[in-house]
C-alpha cells in the first residue's frame, strides 16, 4: 500500500461501509474527521455526581468546522453526478467548506451570504478558496430560498444540508464518539441552527446501535440562541438576531428531523442568551484550553445553565443520573469569528524591555 493511500484517509475512506458511496464515487477529501474527543475535568466538576463531560472539537476539521464532514460527501456525490458547479446559502461555515472542497474538486462554487452578517474569518475563507461570493439584502433564510429556486432551474448542485449526502457525512462524528468511548454517551448536547447536525448525529447513533456497535442511545439536547429560536418557540422567526452568527437562522431546513431526534431520544430543546454564550466561550477557553466560535459555545452555555450552581427549574437536564457520560459538540474554531473574541480582550499591558519591569508588573 502506498504512502498516499495510507495518508489520505478522511471520512469517506474511514467509514465507506456506512456511507452511500460506490467504486464510481470520486472521493474529494481534505482528510476531514477524526477530530478529538476531549475530556474536560472542570466541566465535569460543574456537573458533579461522578459525571464525565467530553467535548467533540469539530473546529479541528480542515476548514475549521463540522461542515467539512458533510461537504466531502456532498461534493464527492456532485462530482459523481457530473456537476461542474455547486451553490450554497451560508452563515459562513458552509461557504468555507463548500468553497474548499469545490476547489479541491476543480469545480466552481457560488455562495449566497446575508450582507453584513458574516464573521470575517469565514468570509475570508470563501474568497481565498476561490468561490463566487454574492451578498444578498436579506437573511440566511432568504439566501436558502434563492438557492432552492436556482437549483430547480439551473445545472448547479445544491450543497446545503437539504442535500441528504451532507447529513450522511456528518453522522460519522457519532461513529467516532462511539469508537472512542466504547459506547454511546448518555447525553449529547449540541448547538442548533439550521438543525441538520443534531439530525445527523441521531442518525449515526441509531445506525451503530442497530448493528450492535452501541448498547444505548443518548438523549439529544439542542440549544438555540434566545434571539434565534424557532424550534424552541415552535414558530418561524422572521428576523433572527444573535451574536452567534452560525446559528442565526429563523426557519431551519432540518426542523422536522431535529424535532424528531430530540423527541425520539427523550431529549429536548432549550435556549441560551447571548450573554450566556459569550460567557461560556470565554470560560471554555480560559479553563479548558478550547477556543470555539460563539455558536459552538451554545452547547457549553446550555450545560452550565442546567448543571451549574444557579440551575433553573425549566432546563431539559434537571436530573442527569450519577456517573453519566455527556458529550458536547463544539462545531467551529474560535478563529472563525475573531471580531467577537477581540471585543472581549481587555487592555494589553505594556512595559519596557527590561526584566525588572516585567517582574514588577507580574507582582501587581
Amino acid at each position: 500500500m502506498s504512502l498516499t493511500t495510507l495518508h489520505d484517509r478522511g471520512v469517506i475512506a474511514r467509514w465507506r461501509a456506512h456511507l452511500p458511496v460506490s467504486e464510481k464515487t470520486p472521493v474529494i477529501s481534505l482528510n476531514e474527521g477524526s477530530t478529538p474527543l476531549i475530556h474536560t475535568p472542570r466541566l465535569s466538576a460543574i456537573v458533579g455526581r461522578g459525571c464525565e463531560v467530553f467535548v467533540k472539537y469539530e473546529g479541528l476539521n480542515p476548514t475549521g468546522s463540522f461542515k467539512d464532514r458533510g461537504m466531502t460527501m456532498a461534493i464527492s456525490k456532485a462530482c459523481e453526478q457530473g456537476a461542474k458547479a455547486v451553490i450554497c446559502a451560508s452563515t459562513g461555515n458552509t461557504s468555507a467548506a463548500a468553497a474548499a472542497y469545490a476547489a479541491r474538486a476543480g469545480i466552481a462554487c457560488i455562495v449566497l451570504l446575508p450582507a453584513g452578517k458574516i464573521a470575517l474569518g469565514k468570509l475570508a475563507q470563501a474568497f481565498m478558496y476561490g468561490s463566487k461570493v454574492v451578498a444578498i439584502e436579506g437573511n440566511f433564510d432568504d439566501a436558502l430560498r434563492l438557492v432552492r429556486e436556482i437549483g430547480e432551474t439551473e445545472p448547479i448542485a445544491i450543497v446545503n444540508s437539504i442535500n441528504p449526502f451532507r447529513l450522511e457525512g456528518q453522522k460519522t462524528a457519532a461513529f467516532e464518539i462511539i469508537e472512542t468511548l466504547g459506547d454511546a454517551p448518555d447525553v449529547h448536547i449540541m448547538p442548533v441552527g439550521n438543525a441538520g447536525n443534531i439530525s445527523a448525529y441521531w442518525m449515526g447513533y441509531r445506525e451503530f446501535h442497530a448493528i450492535g456497535r452501541a448498547t444505548r442511545l443518548p438523549k439529544m439536547i439542542g440549544y438555540q440562541a434566545a434571539g434565534s429560536a424557532p424550534i424552541y418557540h415552535n414558530r418561524i422567526v422572521e428576523k433572527p438576531e444573535t451574536v452567534a452568527t452560525a446559528i442565526r437562522i429563523g426557519n431551519p431546513a432540518s426542523w422536522e428531523k431535529a424535532t424528531a431526534a430530540m423527541r425520539d431520544s427523550g431529549g429536548a430543546v432549550d435556549i441560551v442568551t447571548d450573554e450566556q454564550i459569550l460567557s461560556a466561550q470565554a470560560w471554555l477557553a480560559s479553563h479548558e484550553g478550547i477556543f470555539v466560535e460563539p455558536a459552538s459555545a451554545a452547547s457549553i452555555a446550555g450545560l452550565m445553565k442546567c448543571c451549574g450552581q444557579d440551575r433553573c427549574t425549566t432546563c431539559p437536564l434537571p436530573a442527569i443520573p450519577e456517573g453519566s457520560r455527556i458529550v458536547c459538540t463544539v462545531t467551529g474554531h474560535g478563529l472563525k469569528d475573531p471580531d467577537v473574541a477581540s471585543k472581549q480582550i481587555g487592555n494589553i499591558t505594556t512595559a519596557k524591555a527590561d526584566k525588572r519591569a516585567i517582574l514588577d508588573l507580574l507582582a501587581t
